[in-house]
């Protein structure tokens, strides 16, 4: 496995694409909120292998949402527009994980990634950066599906541990649909992606672990991120057990209907820095480092906790460690991960 080495710094855009970076901090209104019990979860112990250790046969439980669902299928991971422009996005709340990355501008992009299951339609697709490249290597050789890349990072992109299933690649995957201009409108089928990425590989362990939430935590009603142009919240619904998601103020809906959101909700405070690459209003782009340690806030059944996160390299994933020392356990079901600049929102 080729990883993406620490001086690949930066991502550009091609053209067309203009999404935000900067650094987070996040206002967390922590009130007291009536939480239902914890929700039923796989134990621990049932997470698949060791962090970064190659599966050949299918886990008892799914290593990326604790469930028993699509454990043997493929690894997919789609960049998806996370601006006004694109809301309501398509095929997000399929996903297994979601991670939220600063981009140009003070915006956000997201990463869809999807085994378990696959929605009908994604969208809309936008392009990659390069804190992708770091952030895959966990997931062995996962597919990757994104619109493009500036012409600079597509040797990264090359060298990256990925099955590159872009637009440029596997353009009869993709299609325009709906009302919105581009690069708004830029759509793709799953399955199809898939059959562009035949030996894609399967869910391995990331890091996470399933059960019954740990002692302690603090109720938690909402807990809002902000980044210099925007800002996500996610507010605990007893009713639905999980976290409902708000951009810019907004309820953050779904185009197939109901409110996206996850079970678990990780907030995760990793050093961003600027990279060499820029965009073409020269808005440079951000690196997100995600191997190392850090804090981090994980949001589950209402309540908050503060823990540690550890990711010894970029073929590993990610643990997360309570205060007391105690594995963080992640409800059952999809996994938000936003990354935040340890520090206050800023551009780098």
């Amino acid at each position: 496995m080729r990883n993406v080495r620490s001086p690949l710094r930066g991502q550009g855009t091609p053209g067309r694409v203009g999404a935000g970076v900067g650094a987070l901090v996040l206002g967390c209104a922590l009130a007291s909120c009536s939480s239902a019990g914890p929700e039923p979860a796989m134990p621990p112990s049932a997470a698949a292998p060791q962090a970064g250790a190659s599966t050949t046969t299918a886990p008892a439980t799914h290593p990326f949402t604790g469930g028993r669902r699509g454990v043997d299928n493929p690894v997919l991971a789609v960049k998806i527009e996370n601006t006004r422009n694109a809301l309501p996005q398509t095929g997000v709340r399929s996903a297994d994980i979601v991670y939220v990355e600063q981009v140009e501008g003070g915006q956000t992009r997201l990463m869809a990634v999807y085994s378990s299951r696959l929605p009908a339609r994604v969208g809309p697709v936008r392009s990659a950066r390069i804190s992708d490249l770091h952030i895959l290597p966990q997931f062995g050789r996962p597919a990757f599906a994104f619109s493009g890349v500036q012409s600079k990072m597509k040797k990264y992109v090359a060298q990256a541990p990925v099955y590159d299933i872009s637009e440029e690649k596997a353009g009869g995957a993709y299609y325009r649909f709906g009302p919105k201009p581009a690069p708004y409108n830029l759509y793709a089928d799953p399955e199809a992606l898939l059959k562009r990425a035949p030996k894609a590989e399967g869910p391995r362990d990331i890091g996470f672990r399933f059960g019954e939430a740990p002692p302690g935590g603090t109720p938690t009603k909402t807990f809002t991120a902000r980044w210099p142009s925007t800002r996500m919240a996610f507010t605990w619904s007893a009713k639905q057990k999980r976290w409902l998601a708000s951009h810019d103020g907004r309820v953050d809906t779904a185009a197939e209907g109901g409110v996206l959101g996850g079970q678990t909700v990780v907030i995760q405070y990793a050093r961003t820095t600027r990279s060499q690459f820029h965009d073409f209003l020269g808005n440079y782009t951000p690196e997100i480092k995600t191997t190392g340690t850090g804090r981090a806030i994980v949001l589950r059944d209402g309540r908050s906790y503060e823990t540690t996160w550890s990711r010894p390299s970029e073929d590993q994933g990610t643990t997360f460690t309570t205060a007391d020392g105690r594995p963080m356990t992640f409800a059952r079901g999809q996994v938000w991960v936003v990354l935040v600049n340890d520090g206050k929102p800023r551009i780098p």
